[in-house]
């Protein structure tokens, strides 16, 4: 009897990992052997850089949000420190978004934050 190689499914296997390829420069377009390689390794780079997307959205708002305190005469550590101590829960997202579009807004947050500043030091000495 003749040896069965499920050449069907083998051969829809390798499609998919050349179309999955394509675009890839040279031998790794072409040649299965090097396209499978090539494939793994784009999906493990996207997996990592999804979760690597967040921390560095995270650092774009930090750095939006410092510039904006330092233009309203305060650090950002100062703000967040302000912030907790004011009791007011907004996001980094949130906070560099209104820094962004409403100044006014921004501006009386940087105030809020800075009584809450002078309240707390009172209460230590």
């Amino acid at each position: 009897m003749a040896r069965a190689t499920n050449s069907p499914a083998s051969r829809k296997r390798r499609k998919k990992v050349l179309k999955y390829a394509k675009g890839y420069f040279g031998n790794k377009s072409k040649l299965y052997r090097y396209a499978k390689e090539a494939v793994q390794h784009a999906w493990q780079y996207a997996y990592r850089d999804r979760k690597k997307k967040k921390g560095e959205f995270r650092s774009l708002w930090i750095i939006r949000l410092n510039a904006a305190c330092r233009n309203a005469g305060i650090s950002y550590s100062r703000f967040i420190e302000g912030l907790k101590a004011a009791n007011i829960e907004l996001d980094r997202k949130v906070l560099s978004d209104i820094a962004i579009h409403d100044e006014v807004a921004f501006n009386a947050l940087v105030k809020q934050a800075q009584d809450a500043l002078k309240t707390k030091a009172a209460t230590k000495a």
